[in-house]
């Protein structure tokens, strides 16, 4: 059974027990584990089972979700013994004690220092070179090489714990270590350094096999910008009985700081009992600058961090903005109606009452509307999948529909067919979406003249003319159709977008985004037709087979238009 054990925060000692294939949220909220502590947010993060691994992903929260003190951006796979701090809290992530401890065996040394003088020292802005047992050119070749490989890989990740991981697989790639680890800080400034990534070259058999214990002295010169080489420790007269190095038996040892400019992230340390595998002083050299390299890939990746989070502030900026602007737009016409059914009744004349209760009325539709979706729009959506008749779902809109209609002396008509076979949706989702392109409809006619058809179709499947000998799969169309004056061509490319609005101040822009966000949850796609001045046509195409169904364990959505794509599967 894995455990989440709290070693930090006010719930410190709480246990909680993770139970196989059940996602667990972190935060505040009513259905997640129950902790006490008020700087996490109320949806922090998610913990999600996948295939005997689990997986941590950050739910945009305030502060952040930090693992091993790496601030996490994407999902990212937990190992036992990886720290885990939401807030003010840190949890121990593993599936027993014996584990957790085989996971934590890297120990900084406290007992003991080594002296200032080790085999060789070379400061991070030191030039490198490739001194011995090569050809000086074959050297700078050889060196360039793996540079040249490290700078691929740094340019293509942006995630500083992938980073590091792979920087680990390249050091041992080249470097030919038995053990090594990637010291990062804590998650706070005066923590002590932590193991961020562990390899060894062969599993170990025991748990004192897998201990890798490390020398403060040498950590601390590493993280002060020296690289440093200890080499043949057992048999250097330096290292008395009792100093770390001698006691803990390491022949040969690297370490190299991970720094950028006067920012250290961490230090990379790998060592070997082999004295066949001696490290020397040019391989340092290469080492030291891995690790400069590194760390301007992790100041790069800061700085990636902070333009998205910049750009994520300025986004929430906008919407609060919009959203503002709209429910503004509401309360005016909600006081506007109210004042007129209080001048109707002290005036006890209940036609004047009525028609401030119309304006009430239209507005409290407005407020359900803009806060269902919010809500959509503002979580990640989870369907619940179920066989629905979707000509049912445009009845029923139509009829909740049909008074703001008859308002404004709009026909509304639902052309559908009766005997239409039930698909797999979240009937919810789908009735919110409907409601949003009939309304929008409605909104879009002109008063007394305006015509709003709702037509429902079901299509079989039928030979693929694009892939003979194949069938398109079967699905169902959902047309709404308006006689208004249509949308303007330099406005089809952003109607999708969120809070960009034909309707002025009658819209808030989330309306049509919701829409596409539901149907492309369902694998559908959603498409316009507008000819100036002939009105519009909104259809949406879902598909009717079974068997395009969503992997419920999916932590992630992913958007934009798959409207070609469901064209193609289905046909068109």
């Amino acid at each position: 059974m894995l455990v989440l054990r709290v070693i930090e925060g006010p719930d410190e000692g709480t246990e909680f027990r993770l139970p196989v294939d059940e996602p667990q949220l972190i935060g505040r909220s009513s259905e997640a584990l129950e902790i006490t502590d008020n700087t996490v947010s109320r949806r922090h993060s998610e913990l999600t089972p996948d295939t005997g691994q689990w997986f941590i992903r950050d739910l945009q929260s305030q502060n952040g979700t930090i693992v091993n003190g790496v601030a996490i951006k994407d999902r990212i796979r937990l190992e036992d013994g990886d720290q885990i701090r939401v807030g003010s809290t840190v949890f121990l992530f593993g599936s027993d004690e014996e584990k957790i401890k085989a996971r934590s065996a890297v120990q900084v040394t406290t007992d003991f220092d080594l002296g200032t003088e080790i085999e060789a020292r070379i400061q991070s802005n030191e030039d490198s070179f490739m001194g011995t047992g090569l050809d000086p050119s074959e050297a700078a070749i050889e060196h360039l090489r793996v540079i040249y490989t490290l700078t691929e890989l740094t340019a293509q990740i942006m995630n500083k714990r992938d980073l590091l991981d792979e920087v680990m697989n390249l050091v041992f790639s080249e470097f030919r270590p038995e053990r090594g680890v990637v010291m990062i800080p804590g998650a706070t400034e005066d923590a002590p350094l932590v193991p961020g990534v562990i390899r060894y070259e062969h599993p170990p058999q025991t748990e004192e096999d897998a201990k890798i214990r490390v020398s403060r002295t040498i950590l601390s010169a590493a993280m002060q910008g020296e690289g440093v080489l200890s080499t043949n420790a057992m048999s250097d007269p330096r290292f008395e009985a009792g100093d770390s190095v001698q006691q803990y038996q390491i022949r040969s040892a690297l370490c190299a700081p991970i720094i950028f400019g006067d920012q250290a992230f961490g230090a990379i340390y790998i060592d070997s009992s082999t004295v066949h595998n001696a490290f020397t002083r040019d391989q340092l050299a290469l080492l030291n600058a891995i690790g400069q390299h590194t760390g301007l890939a992790m100041a790069n990746a800061d700085e990636h961090l902070k333009r998205v989070n910049s750009e994520r502030m300025a986004a929430i900026g906008e919407t609060v903005a919009s959203l503002s602007h709209s429910i503004k737009n509401i309360l005016q016409g909600l006081r506007g109606g109210a004042d007129v059914v209080e001048i109707g009744m002290k005036k006890n004349d209940l036609s004047i009452a009525r028609n401030g209760w119309g304006i009430l009325r239209r507005n409290l539709d407005r407020i359900v509307g803009l806060t269902m979706n919010m809500l959509a729009f503002g979580r990640k959506l989870q369907l619940e999948l179920e066989l629905t008749a979707v000509n049912k779902i445009a009845d029923d809109c139509a009829e909740l529909l049909a008074k703001q209609a008859a308002e404004k002396g709009v026909a509304l008509i639902v052309d559908s067919d009766p005997e239409m076979p039930p698909i797999a949706v979240d009937s919810g989702l789908i009735h919110q979406a409907m409601m949003n392109l009939i309304a929008n409809a409605i909104d879009a006619v002109e008063v007394g003249d305006g015509v709003v058809t709702v037509r429902v179709v079901f299509h079989e499947s039928k030979p693929d003319l694009n892939k003979p000998g194949s069938m398109t799969r079967p699905f169902i169309e959902i047309g709404v159709i308006d006689n208004g004056p249509g949308v303007e061509p330099d406005k089809l490319g952003w109607i999708f977008v969120p809070f960009n609005t034909t309707k002025g101040l009658k819209g808030t822009g989330l309306g049509l985004a919701v829409t596409k966000r539901i149907i492309d949850e369902h694998h559908g796609a959603i498409r316009v037709d507008s000819p100036p001045g002939k009105g519009a046509t909104f259809r949406v195409l879902l598909p009717a087979d079974l068997d395009v169904q969503l992997d419920p364990s999916a932590t992630t959505n992913k958007q934009g238009d798959n409207s070609e794509s469901i064209g193609l599967r289905i046909g068109l």
